[in-house]
């Protein structure tokens, strides 16, 4: 009789592996599962924290001998303000270990603090040398700041949200004098100086007569246009022009008082002027009562008709001709 092959299975017995030897090594027990966030072997009040990303090649370069320039935490947001990578530039060092602090400190991305040490390191020290002194200070007008462009309501983002840019109003220098970038008095070569070393490093330089926002400040950042577009505007003014002044030259020492030169050697005119109102009157007193026209007789049976009384004429006084002279 054919069974099957489900009864067959069923039916055949199966041979059983043979029983471990008694003197064999027992097997290792099994470890119980690790729970997420605990690390092996150690309870999960012991377990560390993650790690931190490794530091980027920027975070590397940038030495405190070469800015003082601390680590902060990334900025996310709003939107997309912010960035990675981010700093807070204090100061530059200098070749010769002096510094340059950044008042208030500025926060913006490693590449931008970088970007701003090169700079104070090697043209504004050079320039601060040229004029027998040492840079001691940047004024920071503004750094990051989560805002459109010129601060206007629904602008587009500027680069002082993703943490690219840096605003400046002066340089201040060892020897107490202050290098004002917008100011007409300060000499205009030295602002030409700094406008050619700030144009050649970064691609957008806003200055007064750029837009009406930048008036009293010079704006920087890194940028990124297509075809490395650059934008330079900066409008070195001249100095204010020397307006001669309004009063009149004093009168010398040496000149006759104006009384005595007046009665010796004026002409008629100023004679005239120097007599009173009253004798300069009558004369025209005597006119106007001969220019005044005869009254016509009045007819039997008609009223006299009441004379009008003239009406003074008030006294022209000639114009001082000696004030001219």
């Amino acid at each position: 009789m054919v069974l099957p092959a489900e009864a067959y299975l069923t039916t055949t017995r199966v041979p059983l592996p043979k029983a471990r030897p008694a003197e064999a090594p027992q097997a290792p027990e099994a470890e119980p599962a690790e729970k997420p966030g605990q690390s092996a072997g150690k309870p999960a009040a012991e377990a560390k924290p993650p790690e931190p990303p490794p530091p980027s090649a920027c975070r590397v370069a940038l030495t405190d001998d070469i800015a003082i320039a601390p680590s902060i935490p990334d900025i996310k947001g709003p939107g997309a303000c912010g960035g990675p990578d981010m700093v807070r530039l204090e100061a530059v060092v200098l070749a010769d270990k002096t510094r340059v602090s950044l008042k208030p400190a500025a926060t913006m991305r490693c590449a931008m603090a970088t970007a701003v040490a090169d700079w104070v390191r090697t043209d504004m020290a050079g320039l601060a040398g040229s004029l027998k002194t040492k840079l001691v200070e940047l004024d920071n007008f503004d750094s990051f700041s989560c805002r459109g462009r010129n601060r206007q309501q629904g602008a587009k983002l500027s680069e002082h949200g993703r943490a690219n840019a840096l605003d400046i109003r002066g340089l201040k220098l060892a020897n107490g004098e202050t290098v004002a970038l917008t100011e007409r008095t300060t000499p205009r070569d030295l602002r030409e100086k700094v406008l050619l070393s700030l144009c050649s490093r970064f691609p957008t330089v806003l200055g007064p007569g750029s837009d009406g926002y930048h008036e009293d400040h010079i704006h920087f950042d890194l940028a990124e246009r297509r075809g490395n577009y650059r934008i330079c505007q900066w409008d070195v003014w001249d100095a204010w022009p020397q307006v001669a002044p309004l009063m009149p030259v004093p009168r010398p020492a040496e000149a006759p008082p104006r009384e005595v030169a007046a009665k010796e050697g004026a002409p008629a005119e100023a004679r005239l002027a120097e007599q009173p109102a009253e004798a300069q009157a009558e004369p025209d007193k005597e006119q106007a009562e001969e220019a005044k026209p005869e009254e016509p007789k009045a007819k039997p049976g008609q009223k006299k008709a009441k004379a009008k009384k003239p009406r003074k004429q008030r006294a022209q006084v000639p114009f001082p001709l000696n004030l001219l002279r």
